[in-house]
């Protein structure tokens, strides 16, 4: 009985390592690769999507989208207006939860 609760503890013990040890070493190798200099092809896709990041961010929504886009944005809009009601569709919906009432009520 002592045994196999040894066995036990250090099986997950044996497993809370390991997964320590993935996560330690994944990060490590993430900061080794900001820290070397970047392949040519790396290097021009990360230009690429911080260009992209400057010119969304000076539009104020999707870069080089014409007016196909808008109208077929508004009319997803619409239709989802139609199918789930008011509101405003761009936007997160908030969400309220009241606390329960634990309380015990006599019977």
């Amino acid at each position: 009985m002592i045994l196999t609760q040894i066995l036990r503890l250090s099986s997950v013990f044996r497993s809370a390592v390991s997964i320590h040890l993935r996560r330690n070493i994944g990060l490590s190798a993430i900061v080794f690769n900001k820290t070397k200099e970047l392949d040519p092809v790396q290097k021009l896709f990360l230009d690429k999507i911080r260009e992209y990041n400057t010119k969304s961010k000076q539009a104020g929504g999707p870069v080089d989208a014409g007016p196909e886009f808008q109208k077929d944005m508004n009319e997803s809009l619409a239709r989802l207006q139609r199918a789930y009601g008011e509101g405003d569709l761009t936007k997160f919906p908030e969400f309220k939860f009241e606390e329960p009432n634990f309380e015990e009520t006599p019977k």
